[in-house]
């Protein structure tokens, strides 16, 4: 009899590429980071918009170091303390990540806002460059432009990959990074509005920056609570249900043997463990080669399909019934 195994750490080829290409270009992300926030924190003056676009670079920083962390512990095997494996890492990657947008983002909504009602005008001066006199605007300006294009590339870049590997921790990384032009065109935005006399300008510049942060957080958070606590396992995105989750049901429902089948899928991070029921038709007592090979079978039908447990049942477990039945249950 062929023992049970779970809880496999090796990737396919596809996905150990992509996994190369994630920190290849998750490297990348942390070193143009370090050269953007030194030059802001060089530039920003007393600039509110400035300073909240120091601190999204800064925060920047957090979803790849995440992500680095996450996927070297993600390739521990199981222990007896941790029989599922250690890939909800990922999981408590994206959860660190969110909160910290979160905070930051609610820190610089009121920072920004209160700076707006007190009516602070931010002095925006001259420097003397090799004898020259220049508006530190324009330095200001030109540090923004430069944080502003290689965040938008790396983040296209890392989205496929994010989606290959199922990672939510590098998808909300290049979803950050493929906004980042937002946050340096508010930026701009509000230093020229400073140097025509705006003093407003600035403060408002800064909300709205602050606002995508507070945006980003919130989103992040809600689907890295989520897939903590159980929730049916989603797209990378965290909009749809994973459509893996159909093709398994449709898989059990195709053996002679089983009337009726749902599966409980649950995310671990860049794996699902899946709980298949299956009701056998009238009068069959399911053996435990049959559980056995439809256990393989399913195993079989994608790499993210690693801890599977078949029981049958005699009905369906009415929480797992589509439509009103489970409403009915859930009412009760």
């Amino acid at each position: 009899m062929t023992a049970a195994r779970f809880g496999h750490t090796e990737l396919p080829e596809e996905q150990q590429a992509a996994l190369r290409r994630g920190k290849r270009l998750t490297w990348l992300s942390i070193a143009f980071l370090a050269t953007a926030i030194t030059l802001m924190y060089l530039v920003m003056g007393s600039s509110q918009a400035m300073k909240a676009a120091w601190a999204e670079d800064l925060l920047s920083l957090i979803p790849p170091i995440a992500f680095l962390v996450a996927v070297r512990r993600a390739k521990r095997p199981p222990t007896p303390e941790h029989p599922y494996g250690y890939h909800r890492a990922v999981g408590a990657g994206h959860l660190v990540a969110a909160t910290a947008l979160l905070t930051m983002g609610l820190f610089l909504v009121w920072d920004s806002a209160s700076g707006l009602l007190k009516a602070e005008h931010p002095p925006v001066g001259l420097v003397e460059i090799g004898g020259w006199s220049l508006w530190s605007g324009w330095l200001m300006i030109a540090a923004l432009a430069y944080s502003a294009v290689p965040p938008v590339l790396l983040g296209r870049a890392k989205l496929p990959v994010a989606d290959t590997l199922h990672d939510r921790v590098l998808y909300a990384d290049a979803d950050m990074n493929k906004a980042d032009w937002m946050t340096a065109l508010g930026g701009i935005v509000g230093i020229l509005g400073i140097g025509v006399g705006l003093w407003w300008a600035d403060a408002a510049a800064a909300l709205f920056i602050a606002g995508g942060i507070l945006k980003d957080g919130w989103t992040n958070l809600r689907t890295a609570v989520g897939a903590l606590m159980d929730a049916r396992a989603e797209t990378v995105e965290g909009d749809d249900p994973h459509p893996l989750v159909g093709d398994i049901e449709d898989s059990l429902r195709t053996w002679g043997w089983v009337r009726d089948a749902r599966a409980r899928v649950r995310d671990q991070g860049h794996v699902f463990h899946v709980e298949a029921f299956v009701v056998p038709v009238a009068g069959h007592a399911a053996t435990l080669d049959e559980l056995r090979e439809l256990r393989e079978r399913l195993v079989e039908l994608d790499w993210k399909i690693d801890d599977v447990v078949v029981a049958p049942v005699e009905e369906i477990p009415p929480q797992l019934e589509p439509g009103e039945r489970a409403q009915e249950h859930t009412d009760v």
